[in-house]
């Protein structure tokens, strides 16, 4: 008799071109908002303030972008990244179009290419995914490249046609939404002092907070986001793992990241893409995280009111780069390969909206 379940792809199931439409659409409530907000600390007034989001011209507050960003994500964990130990890494992530508590969201993946590793027990697939609302609007689309556990270790594929991705979304690609308006924007309701032009390409900003990662936070979170990769929920599993327990999901040190760096960048509205990110080392619970930004770029969109800054996000565990100097990367002494320093763990490439001085 057929099984009745299904225990996710595993890396020969893939095939470039292959499209899944992901089931389970979630409609966002009020509540998932709430939630996001006491799972992670964010503090910006256009996610949890209707009559801040009014005011700019939206008809109540917005999903924070990061919750659409891991919904979306959640959709496609089943169908791309059960089987998955770790997700290495984005490109060409675009944000476009603002969502509210009511929509819907649902997800569809197409892969875009595979290749095998030094690894005989794993391969790398890279997929495309794209989020929709109710009326069939694209909300979201990224492409991602997840490590995905083989089958059978002893048989090569010979899958080898990884694909050539953009190291930055265009500016031409960055969305605006068409109802901002910022003719009655207001500093005190974020807090923020700094503008568009206050930024400089080279600066760096050390954000003075940091958070620990409790165990059962990061839990309810991947669940929020109905994420099932088992490399983050079951620990039974993962005991007999390389790294030997859970991991958090990689999403969530992105939220926590993003919300611990909102000191210094109080006054920005809405992140318009991720250009690229990684993954740089695993981290579990007890690990606390802080963060700081470098100031890449400073983009003028062609508008009087906004314009757009390209930051760099690095969090780090358990080193307070406040207290003491932390370099990004470093080189192995053994192989004299730089890699990333073993207390990082994220390094994200992202654009943000900012509002110009009036």
């Amino acid at each position: 008799m057929a099984t009745k379940t299904h225990a996710g792809n595993f890396f020969e199931d893939f095939a470039t071109g292959q499209v899944f439409r992901h089931a389970i659409p979630r409609t966002i409530t009020e509540g998932d908002l709430a939630l996001y907000i006491a799972l992670t600390g964010d503090r910006r007034p256009l996610h949890c303030s209707a009559e801040f989001a009014r005011s700019l011209g939206f008809p109540r507050e917005t999903a924070h972008d990061l919750l659409v960003f891991h919904i979306v994500f959640g959709r496609a964990v089943p169908d791309v990244s059960l089987n998955s130990p770790a997700n290495l890494g984005y490109a060409d992530v675009r944000f476009l179009r603002p969502v509210i508590p009511g929509d819907t969201l649902r997800a569809e993946t197409e892969v875009v290419g595979r290749r095998e590793t030094s690894r005989r027990d794993v391969g790398i697939v890279w997929v495309r995914t794209q989020g929709f609302n109710q009326r069939d609007e694209p909300v979201l689309q990224f492409y991602r490249w997840a490590m995905v556990n083989k089958r059978d270790p002893d048989t090569s594929t010979s899958a080898s046609d990884a694909p050539e991705l953009p190291s930055q979304v265009a500016v031409e690609d960055l969305v605006v939404p068409p109802e901002l308006d910022l003719s009655r924007f207001d500093p005190v309701a974020t807090g923020g002092h700094a503008y568009w032009e206050d930024y400089e390409p080279g600066e760096r900003i050390l954000h003075p907070q940091g958070m620990t990662l409790e165990e059962a936070e990061h839990q309810l979170a991947t669940r929020l986001y109905q994420n099932t990769a088992r490399v983050h929920l079951n620990q039974h599993l993962q005991k007999s793992s390389r790294l030997g327990r859970r991991i958090v999901y990689g999403g969530h040190i992105i939220s926590l990241a993003h919300a611990l760096s909102y000191d210094g960048l109080e006054n920005a509205l809405r992140i318009l893409a991720f250009n690229a990110g990684a993954h740089s080392n695993p981290t579990f619970a007890g690990d606390t995280l802080y963060a700081w930004t470098d100031v890449l770029e400073r983009i003028d969109l062609g508008r009087p009111d906004v314009g757009a800054l390209r930051l760099r996000l690095v969090a780090v565990k358990d080193l307070d780069p406040n207290q003491e100097p932390i370099e990004l990367k470093v080189r192995d002494e053994e192989s004299g390969r730089e890699q990333y320093h073993p207390n990082v763990v994220l390094d994200l490439d992202y654009t943000v909206l900012m509002p110009k001085q009036r």
